[in-house]
């Protein structure tokens, strides 16, 4: 999940006076920390080139500049995305997350609470550039009854309206995620649609599924064609288990029990998911596993668990339909994008029945 701050390049007065127009007085502060927070990324950002080049960076901050640089000019050969600025420069933020978000939903259903903001439109979480500030207004939604979640988040996108850097938040990880996570981000700035997470981060996702793929197969070893192949089967296993479990929650919320009944039902599906996941943590020896189960789950948890997935085999249909084509491809889900939501819906499930594999890299 990223943030997305995509104010047009105006100055500051004039992005915090269009906040107050349109979000209201009470969210001025919000919008005060999203502008704050922003400026503090930018002015902290090098050219990549400058950072590689200093024999006081570190060699391995220095071999991941370099690995984003190679996968930025693939991305943008094979994939046909952005040949932009983004990513040609480094921030340092000198903390673990670029942001936290924070999720809500009420205490009785899986409905999330939206938050509309003036460019990006709505969306089902709120992010701060301050773990404090996240933290303090989850406990003013705790106060009001919700189940809310609070997770740090390790990249940042402005659609494309600033020159996004590479940030220190990105490393520290395999060369095959940090290639997963820059197609993913340029290709939000390809197609964006207000109000639409499911659609836009479905999308990204299909995106980032099909550019690791060339890209393994282009320059990746068998070892790590193997690695990403049994990551996708872990992901989905944790998936699969999961979306099982947000359904009988669905069901228990939707029945006519009492709400004591829900409550105590509730208790029992999230004793039950929590041994199960113990048990494929166990099994998959996966430390994000651990950490997610140390945190106190709740409806807010599942909110929007297949916001990244539900679509992608839809998406994938289409590339399909288009020869792999990307040019062809994206511009059938610009086409698909300008639809009215309902009728944009309908169709993507529709496709949904083709499905398709969750990786198409050669052996």
């Amino acid at each position: 999940m990223t943030m997305r701050f995509a104010n047009p390049p105006k100055s500051t007065l004039i992005a915090l006076g269009l906040a107050a127009l349109l979000g209201g007085c009470a969210n001025l502060g919000y919008y005060a920390q999203a502008v704050n927070g922003h400026s503090s990324i930018h002015n902290r950002i090098r050219p990549i080139h400058a950072v590689i080049a200093d024999p006081e960076t570190d060699p391995r901050v220095k071999h991941s500049l370099a690995m984003a640089v190679k996968v930025r000019e693939f991305a943008i050969r094979k994939l046909k995305l952005p040949d932009n600025q983004s990513f040609t420069a480094y921030a340092d933020l000198g903390r673990r997350y670029a942001i936290w978000n924070v999720s809500a939903t009420p205490e009785l259903s899986l409905e999330s609470e939206k938050w509309c903001f003036v460019a990006a439109g709505c969306v089902s979480y709120r992010g701060f550039f301050s773990e404090t500030e996240a933290n303090r207004f989850a406990e003013e939604l705790r106060t009001k009854g919700y189940d809310v979640s609070v997770g740090g988040v390790r990249t940042y996108s402005t659609l494309g309206w600033f020159k996004d850097p590479v940030l220190n938040t990105f490393l520290g990880y395999s060369d095959t995620e940090l290639a997963q996570l820059i197609f993913h981000e340029l290709a939000h700035q390809v197609v964006y649609v207000r109000d639409d997470s499911t659609f836009n981060e479905s999308f990204a996702t299909a995106v980032e599924l099909e550019g690791i793929a060339q890209w393994l197969n282009e320059h990746g070893s068998e070892k790590e064609r193997e690695l990403f192949v049994a990551a996708q089967e872990r992901k989905a296993a944790s998936a699969v288990l999961m979306l099982g479990y947000r359904q009988q929650l669905e069901e228990l919320y939707a029945s006519g029990q009492s709400d004591d009944e829900k409550r105590a039902g509730k208790a029992v599906i999230f004793a039950e998911l929590r041994e199960k996941m113990s048990g494929l943590v166990a099994e998959k020896a996966r430390a994000n596993y651990a950490r997610w189960l140390a945190q106190h789950l709740n409806n807010a948890h599942f909110a929007s668990i297949s916001t990244y997935t539900q679509l992608v085999p839809a998406f994938r249909s289409l590339l399909d339909q288009h020869g792999g084509n990307m040019d062809r491809f994206y511009a059938a889900v610009r086409e698909l994008g300008r639809l009215p939501a309902a009728e944009r819906s309908a169709l993507l499930h529709g496709m949904n029945s083709a499905g398709h594999s969750a990786s198409n890299i050669a052996p």
